[in-house]
């Protein structure tokens, strides 16, 4: 039993897993960073942090001095199980203590995932945050043409990532092979996944939702760059041929993939050191200038989030009375609620549903509303605005959800999709809220993205290819 609650001088020393709703716009990183805030002071964790320094007082130099100067502060210990990308909202699974050994349990369990597609254009990062690539026409797509398409991604199949984030081929990136003009060495690794649940909650009809496409339009050397690698992609998956790579290349692939993991976490643990005095470092300026000589991919692997604190690392979505990117009624949009396997990702999903259309999409928001056991708005599952409310109010839940945890042994196993509430549910356009209060990829953390979410962590996206065995990269 991984939680644990046992009694030290009459105080009870808490400890266990529970589940937190992710706002929009954060890191995951940023989540355990505030819950620490919130949680240090706290008097619900004071015999946990007691216990730590008793233990750290018997310490040998030694001991001392591989924990190092940055690492002798007591804190309360909080590790998450299976990272949420910025724009996702959602159910992250947060460890408390000893509760943070079972974190590796939930990153191959089923999640649901509620996303809301919007039609009519494709980005580089196959999202709303990125740069638009190129445009379709919309004016045809129905709801019956939607639920038709979705028909050929139930069930097992073959996933392409998304590309801006897909994985190095002997050291680079794929859309520097197109930047120099040179052929991708090899085909680009699926990943095998199951979407044991598919189905279309709501349709948009134009005009009658908030979501908009980004303002910002790829130069045309990047559009060339994107669309070369797109083309290299759809010519794979039009030949149906499955990708086999030999244990080089797969050992290629799994470093690829820690390096790529490693890069969006290290974004997340070094975005408070971004901020300056002035801004901006000198080192971050030279940087920013030197990415300005040739366009990059507005996703590119290794690029860190926007100079924050990791709190609002997506920009606010348009307000009613923005005038849309687009003439006439504009396009329309879809709400899809689905329940998949670890690995999968949700924004590569909006984006083949839109080539498959013909007209283009991009995922405009993202909410996990289950990750194994653990359901948003469920009695295991905090509300982030909680927290703000003071100890006095979330003490009593968290105590409650980790004493669930010790009590029922809550593991990480399938269960039937909940029927998610819609934190953002746009209706019409006065009434419309474009985030889900939600993938992952969920992902990057690149899906993401690759995110994860669909920006699932390091630990996830390496265990699903070992699981699945195939080769390859998304809250």
């Amino acid at each position: 039993m991984i939680a644990r609650v046992s009694k030290m001088a009459n105080n009870k020393i808490v400890e266990g897993v529970f589940g937190i709703n992710k706002p929009i716009g954060m890191s995951s990183a940023q989540v355990i960073r505030d819950c620490q805030t919130y949680f240090n002071p706290s008097t619900l964790f004071a015999p946990l942090l007691q216990q730590e320094k008793d233990l750290r007082d018997r310490e040998n130099q030694y001991q001392q001095k591989r924990r190092g100067r940055n690492n002798r502060t007591t804190q309360v210990k909080i590790g998450h199980g299976g990272t949420l990308d910025p724009l996702a909202t959602g159910v992250l699974i947060l460890g408390i203590g000893k509760g943070t050994k079972s974190l590796q349990n939930f990153l191959l369990c089923t999640k649901t995932y509620e996303t809301v597609v919007l039609f009519g254009a494709s980005t580089d990062t196959y999202d709303r945050v990125g740069k638009i690539i190129k445009k379709g026409n919309y004016d045809d797509i129905t709801r019956p043409m939607v639920e038709k398409a979705l028909e050929g991604f139930r069930g097992k199949f073959k996933q392409m990532p998304p590309l801006y984030s897909a994985l190095k081929m002997e050291g680079k990136p794929l859309y520097e092979y197109a930047r120099e003009g040179k052929p991708i060495p090899r085909e680009i690794a699926t990943r095998d996944v199951d979407v044991t649940e598919l189905e279309l909650v709501e349709w948009y009809e134009p005009s009658t939702h908030n979501h908009r496409w980004p303002t910002d339009e790829a130069e045309q050397a990047e559009k060339n760059l994107v669309d070369s690698v797109w083309r290299v992609a759809k010519k794979q998956v039009a030949s149906e041929e499955t990708v086999t790579l030999t244990a080089e290349q797969q050992e290629e692939e799994t470093k690829a993939l820690a390096d790529y993991q490693s890069k969006k976490r290290e974004a997340d643990d070094r975005v408070d050191s971004l901020v300056s005095e002035n801004g901006r470092s000198p080192k971050r300026k030279k940087a920013e200038h030197a990415q300005k000589s040739e366009p990059l991919m507005s996703g590119a692997l290794g690029e860190l989030p926007p100079v924050g604190k990791g709190s609002n690392l997506i920009p606010p979505p348009p307000s009613p009375n923005t005038p849309p990117p687009w003439e006439g009624k504009g396009p329309p949009a879809a709400r899809i609620r689905m329940t998949v396997t670890s690995g999968f990702y949700v924004r590569s999903l909006c984006h083949d549903l839109g080539e498959k259309l013909g007209c283009g999409a991009m995922m405009a928001e993202l909410a996990r509303t289950r990750q194994g056991e653990f359901v948003l708005g469920g009695p295991n599952c905090l509300e982030y605005t909680e927290l703000m409310k003071g100890e006095a109010v979330w003490g009593p839940q968290v105590e409650s959800m980790l004493d669930l945890w010790q009590n029922k042994g809550v593991m990480p196993t399938a269960t039937p999709a909940p029927t998610a509430s819609k934190p953002s549910e746009p209706t019409t356009v006065d009434s419309a809220r474009p985030s889900a209060s939600k993938e992952a990829e969920v992902q990057q953390e690149a899906d993401k993205a690759g995110q994860s979410e669909d920006k699932s962590s390091l630990a996830t996206e390496v265990a699903a290819k070992n699981q699945s065995k195939m080769p390859k990269l998304d809250k």
